[in-house]
C-alpha cells in the first residue's frame, strides 16, 4: 500500500503543483471543477443514491451551481459562499460526536448527506479560485493552502505509523491516532513557516498566517474524519478506486475540501485587519 501511495503521489503532486503555479485561474478552475464533480459523483453513492439516473441528476445540479458561483466570484456574495463552507465544517465537527446521526438509509438522510457533500465541495472550489487570483502572489497562496494539507497528511501518516498507539476516534476511523495528529501539526507548521517566509510575509502577518495554518490543519483533520464517518455508515472502505493506494477522488481531497475555505477566508480577514 505504501508503495502504491508513493507512486501515485509522485505522479500527481508535480502535475498539481505545475497547474497551480502556471495555469491561469479559469483553466485551473476548470480542472478543479472536474475534481469536484467526480467527488460529488462518488459522494452520491456514499449518500445512498443507488440509481445511476439519480446520481447523474445530482451531479448535473452541482454542475449548474458552479456557473453562477464563477460569474459572481468577484462580488461580496462569493465570500458569503466561502463563509457558508466554513460554517458547514463547524456543523460537521458536531456531527462527528453523534455517530448514528443520519446513519439510517432513508431518503431524508440521503438528501441530508448530499447537501453536506455540496457544502463540502463547492465553497472549496470557489475559495481556491479566490486564492489563486489574489492580486499578490495568488498562485503561491493557492499552493500554500494545498501544501499545508499535503504536509499534514504526510506527517500524520508517518508519525501515526511509527508511534501511533492512542486512537483518536476508533469508532469512526480505527487507524487514526493522536500521534498522527501531532505529526500533522508538526509538518504543517514547518511548511507554514517556510511558505510564509517565501511569500514575503513578515512581522505580525507572519504570526497570523502561522496561526491560521494551525486552524486550517485542524479543520482538514475534521474533513478527513467526516468522510470516514460517512463511509462507515455506507459500509465502504473507499469512496472510489480512481487512485491506486489512495481510493477515490473524495478520499484524496476530503482534507483539502475542508481546509481551503478556512484558509481563504482567514487570509482575507488577515489582509483586511493588517491592511495588506
Amino acid at each position: 500500500m505504501l508503495k502504491q501511495r508513493t507512486i501515485t503521489a509522485l505522479v500527481l503532486a508535480p502535475l498539481g503543483i505545475l497547474a497551480v503555479l502556471f495555469l491561469p485561474t479559469p483553466a485551473l478552475s476548470l480542472i478543479t471543477a472536474t475534481v469536484v464533480l467526480v467527488a460529488v459523483w462518488e459522494w452520491t453513492r456514499l449518500s445512498g443514491f443507488a440509481a445511476r439516473p439519480a446520481r447523474s441528476a445530482a451531479v448535473a445540479l452541482a454542475t449548474l451551481a458552479l456557473v453562477p458561483l464563477w460569474i459572481l466570484r468577484d462580488t461580496p456574495f462569493a465570500w458569503w459562499i466561502v463563509g457558508a463552507g466554513v460554517a458547514w465544517w463547524i456543523v460537521a465537527t458536531s456531527w462527528l460526536g453523534r455517530f448514528s446521526f443520519g446513519a439510517a438509509p432513508t431518503p431524508g438522510n440521503g438528501a441530508l448527506k448530499f447537501a453536506a457533500g455540496i457544502f463540502a465541495t463547492l465553497p472549496a472550489w470557489l475559495a481556491l479560485a479566490k486564492l489563486h487570483e489574489s492580486p499578490s502572489h495568488g498562485p503561491g497562496w493557492a499552493l500554500f493552502a494545498l501544501m499545508l494539507v499535503w504536509a499534514a497528511d504526510i506527517g500524520a501518516y508517518f508519525t501515526g505509523s511509527r508511534w501511533g498507539r492512542r486512537k483518536l476516534c476508533p469508532q469512526i476511523s480505527p487507524n487514526k491516532t493522536f500521534a498522527g495528529v501531532y505529526g500533522a501539526f508538526g509538518a504543517g507548521i514547518a511548511v507554514a513557516a517556510i511558505g510564509a517566509w517565501v511569500l514575503d510575509v513578515r512581522g505580525a502577518a507572519f504570526v497570523a498566517v502561522v496561526a491560521l495554518a494551525l486552524v486550517t490543519i485542524a479543520v482538514s483533520i475534521v474533513g478527513d474524519l467526516f468522510e470516514s464517518l460517512i463511509k462507515r455508515q455506507a459500509g465502504v472502505k473507499d469512496s472510489g478506486t480512481l487512485f491506486p493506494g489512495h481510493g477515490g477522488m473524495f478520499d484524496r481531497f476530503d482534507s483539502v475540501f475542508a481546509a481551503v475555505p478556512v484558509f481563504a477566508l482567514g487570509k482575507a480577514l488577515i489582509d483586511l485587519a493588517l491592511g495588506s
